[in-house]
């Protein structure tokens, strides 16, 4: 047995290796299997389709794969994703896998569409690969960031993902290796952000420099400690402040009442307007809110460094990212890893048999798997 049967057999439900058994006993039949998803998604086929093309080789046969839809095409819930043809044999103990490489990824490029239509201007960082179960999720989600972005950046001309976590899923983003800013593990070992910030710097004179300011509660003090360190950077639009705030407390300087009187003045329909119990807590309470982000702003504008740009992260999914554009918070750049699917379920892609030998065939309740819509 190859070490790719072993995997299989290792990996693949036993139902399917218990049908293949009896196929291979009984007598094979060529079969079309009809691929879908059960929510709108944006379309990302090819890391299931190199698997399937691998498959194939593996058992030295021959799939037809047929897409319904472009790589990063917008699919509708219960539209045909792609078709799968060949021998009952050969496929039927796939399906566990392919389906595996594809229903996250179109969920998750679907979320990094979102985020980057509603903040065009906003470059994100993929920050993912810390929350994944796993290497092959790695791949997965920042494959899905990068299909997302290109949707985005073609529809609106949308800034997009420009970059990731890790070396290896940097070419997704058009890159040789990953981006990273500074931990917070950095900045105590360097005993204050400042001295973080210049370890970094000594260290790597040719990175960006982002300093994380958070983590001792005074992001605006040290914000602008860091500007006067590296004034010449700050003049020169080189140096990024990351704020990452907990959702435990609130940045330096603000409380709720604070927090709504930065609104009231900036943008003062924000708190006029229904809101639920979490945009309230987004746009004024504790951590990385829309207040916050304007209140940092406003510190480093009269401290005389406006060129100095403003990188956010904690928790920043599609609904946090539409709220941010509602307000037009003050955002350069947003590290995250919340396009991942927060609910599971729906990642589901399913896989029915449609044909059998040529003809159509398909259990009740499937029919509609029968409108081909074929572009590739």
């Amino acid at each position: 047995m190859s070490d790719f049967e072993k995997y299989l057999s290792q990996r693949t439900d036993t139902y399917f290796k218990r049908t293949r058994e009896i196929v291979r006993c009984h007598g094979d039949r060529s079969v079309t299997y009809a691929v879908f998803m059960r929510r709108p998604v944006i379309f990302c086929p090819r890391l299931a389709v190199d698997w399937l093309e691998e498959a194939a080789r593996e058992r030295s046969t021959h799939f037809e794969i047929k897409l319904c839809f472009e790589e990063g095409e917008r699919v509708g819930a219960g539209e045909v994703l792609l078709y799968v043809s060949g021998q009952m044999s050969d496929l039927v103990d796939l399906e566990t896998i392919y389906l595996q490489r594809l229903g996250a990824p179109c969920v998750a490029a679907y979320n990094a569409y979102q985020m980057c239509t509603d903040l065009p201007q906003v470059r994100f960082l993929a920050m993912d690969a810390r929350h994944c179960a796993g290497d092959g999720m790695v791949d997965l989600m920042a494959y899905a960031a990068s299909v997302g972005s290109a949707r985005a950046i073609a529809d609106c001309g949308a800034l997009g993902f420009v970059a990731g976590a890790n070396d290896a899923t940097a070419h997704y983003f058009g890159q040789s290796q990953g981006f990273g800013t500074m931990p917070h593990a950095l900045i105590g070992y360097a005993g204050s952000t400042v001295r973080a910030a210049e370890l970094f710097r000594e260290t790597f004179p040719e990175a960006p420099l982002t300093v994380l300011v958070d983590y001792y509660g005074r992001e605006v003090t040290d914000g602008i400690a860091v500007c006067n360190r590296f004034a010449d950077l700050a003049t020169e639009g080189r140096l990024s402040l990351r704020l990452d705030t907990h959702g435990g407390r609130f940045v330096e300087g603000l409380d709720t009442a604070t927090s709504y009187d930065i609104l009231e003045q900036q943008v003062p329909e924000a708190t006029r307007t229904y809101r639920t119990e979490t945009e309230l807590r987004w746009l004024v309470g504790t951590g990385v809110t829309a207040a916050a982000l304007y209140h940092l702003r406003a510190n480093l504008d009269a401290a005389g460094f406006g060129q100095v740009q403003i990188l956010a992260s904690s928790g920043f999914n599609p609904a946090k990212c539409r709220l941010m554009s509602q307000v037009k918070a003050p955002i350069d750049a947003i590290g995250t890893g919340s396009f991942l699917p927060e609910s599971w379920s729906e990642t589901y892609a399913t896989a029915d048999i449609v044909a059998y030998d040529g003809i159509a065939e398909v259990k009740v309740g499937r029919e509609f798997l029968l409108q081909k819509k074929v572009v590739i």
